[in-house]
Order: structure tokens, then sequence, then C-alpha cells
């Protein structure tokens, strides 16, 4: 049975924190899901959603922490200047035997 469970690979979330100006992420926000339709296209992006409350947003990426950085640092959030990032990397144990296939 845990077997089912069992998943590998190093991922990471990208934590978005908004800026104070939330006219300004709405601002960007157009280019901002461009950037992440691209991401979901190109396979890397796993699950992205904004916080509650809308403080700032979080992205599951494939791969590690370098290149998950690069990759946010390309994010128009974060190129304009009203947002920042930050990237933690962790390897994935376990997960849902629906989500643990996307992993494989």
């Amino acid at each position: 049975m845990a077997a089912s469970f069992r998943a590998e690979g190093p991922l990471c979330l990208i934590i978005v924190e908004y800026g104070p100006s939330i006219e300004a992420i709405d601002a960007q926000l157009k280019d901002h899901v461009a950037w992440l339709e691209k991401g979901f296209a190109e396979g890397v992006f796993l699950v992205a959603g904004r916080q509650d409350p809308r403080t700032g947003g979080v992205i599951v990426t494939r791969g590690r922490k370098a290149e998950a950085e690069a990759l946010a640092a390309t994010d128009p959030f974060i190129t304009s200047g009203v947002a920042t990032a930050r990237v933690i990397q962790f390897n994935a144990s376990f997960a849902a035997p629906e989500i643990a296939a996307l992993l494989a």
C-alpha cells in the first residue's frame, strides 16, 4: 500500500510576495499569466495559485533550486519589481497516486 504513495524527484516551491500596491500587481497580471501558461506548456509548473488572502502566490515546479530561481527571475511580477520571490527546494517522498504519476 505505501508504495502507491511513493514519489521521487526534486521539486521547488516558488513563494511570490506582492509589494504594497495591488494596482501595480494587476498592471502586470496579463504578462504574469502568459508566463505561467508558458511554464505549464513546457511541463515545468505543476500547480500555481494565489495566496489567501491575496498577498502573493505559490508555484510548484519541477527541478532544482538554481533552475527554479532562474525561472522565477523571469516572472513579470519580479522583473517589474512589484513582487519578490523565494524558492524552497524539496525532494518528493510521498504523494497521492495521481500526483506521483506526474512526477515519474
